[in-house]
């Protein structure tokens, strides 16, 4: 299992890890895509195609821009 934290949006979930998978995979589990989020891998910022292990914990942080 990955735990997953969407900060700011009292958002904390357990997905299931499967083979192969990417920190891009983590994000659109939990709604997001790489342009609207950036992901720290137990406690690292980590790019869109870095593996994800079982058992890491990712910390999602929302994108803000406006005006």
């Amino acid at each position: 299992m990955i735990k997953v934290k969407v900060i700011g949006r009292k958002i904390e979930k357990e997905i299931e890890w499967q083979k192969g998978m990417k920190v891009a995979d983590v994000l659109r589990a939990v709604g997001f895509n790489t342009e609207s989020a950036i992901a720290k891998v137990n406690g690292k910022v980590a790019l869109e195609d870095d593996p994800i292990k079982d058992g890491d914990y990712v910390e999602v942080i929302p994108v803000v821009s406006g005006g």
